[in-house]
């Protein structure tokens, strides 16, 4: 009598069956690191750190011209103690930030203007595309013989940096609105001010956003031209004798510190993004 050898019911798969490894969730969750991808961020500049350490104690680096860390960190505590650090960096925080509320308030202003109508392109967009490309310590002589040398100059200089970051990325991104999303918004009867306000603005966001983080950068740079202006306090006026005096260690710690200025500014827009633009899926690395 012929016997038939069957396998065991727990072996049977069948082709729709899904084999599930119980070690990927282990490896998914090991790829996670409790470390916010701010701190993550802060690698590069903490490897650049130590490689300066390194090329100084082993005498690759003149100390004379290229202080050790240890020295920088030191030469900032004595003036963050004798509190002329916070004094000059609170003044030129505060042209920043007037800068900053000026240029943005322009740069949104014009975009709109030009990006929702087709006059208003014709008057103002060559206008800042000039504007653009004109170098910014260029208009330091202009901006002085026509303001003089008050606080005047020196915040129209920021501003005008800030109001073209602005200006440009906000008019591209207003452009680049779906025409399929107006379109279906017309065909609705949406009146005009409706679609500015629910398609045009939340469409141009990302663009917008894309240009605050740029004007971020611009008002730092802009910042050490406008203090040139006979600026007798900020952080370019305190460059300006660490040079002459050949401070090389307060030179370092003012790079230092905008350089701190600088990334404070682009997490500031990386939050405003986290939260402004949950809608938008995006690659976000491996």
């Amino acid at each position: 009598m012929a016997t038939t050898l069957t396998r065991p019911a727990e072996e049977v798969t069948s082709p729709d069956t899904v084999l599930i490894d119980p070690t990927a969730a282990v490896r998914s969750s090991v790829r996670k690191t409790w470390v916010p991808r701010s701190v993550q961020r802060l690698t590069g500049p903490v490897l650049l750190v130590v490689l300066w350490q390194i090329l100084s104690s082993t005498g690759v680096f003149d100390e004379r011209t290229v202080p050790k860390p240890l020295s920088v960190v030191t030469t900032a505590w004595e003036l963050i103690a004798d509190g002329s650090l916070q004094e000059h960096l609170s003044i030129s925080l505060l042209r920043v930030g007037y800068g900053l509320v000026f240029g943005i308030a322009l740069g949104l202003v014009l975009a709109l203007v030009s990006g929702l109508s087709r006059v208003g392109e014709n008057f103002v967009d060559a206008n800042m595309e000039v504007l653009r490309a004109i170098p910014n310590f260029a208009l330091v002589p202009l901006l002085i013989v026509w303001f003089g040398i008050s606080e005047v100059p020196k915040v129209l200089l920021i501003t005008l940096a800030v109001a073209v970051s602005i200006y440009v990325n906000t008019f591209s991104a207003i452009r680049s609105v779906d025409a399929g999303l107006v379109e279906a918004s017309r065909s609705f009867g949406v009146s005009r001010g409706e679609l500015v306000r629910k398609v045009i603005l939340p469409g141009s966001l990302p663009g917008f956003l894309v240009g605050l983080r740029l004007a971020l950068t611009a008002s730092w740079l802009s910042l050490i031209f406008a203090e040139t202006i006979n600026a007798k306090k900020g952080l370019g006026r305190m460059m300006t004798d660490a040079r002459e005096y050949f401070q090389i260690d307060v030179v370092f710690v003012l790079i230092a510190v905008y350089a701190i200025l600088g990334l404070l500014s682009i997490f500031i827009v990386r939050w405003l993004e986290a939260r402004l633009l949950t809608w938008r899926r995006s690659y976000d690395g491996n």
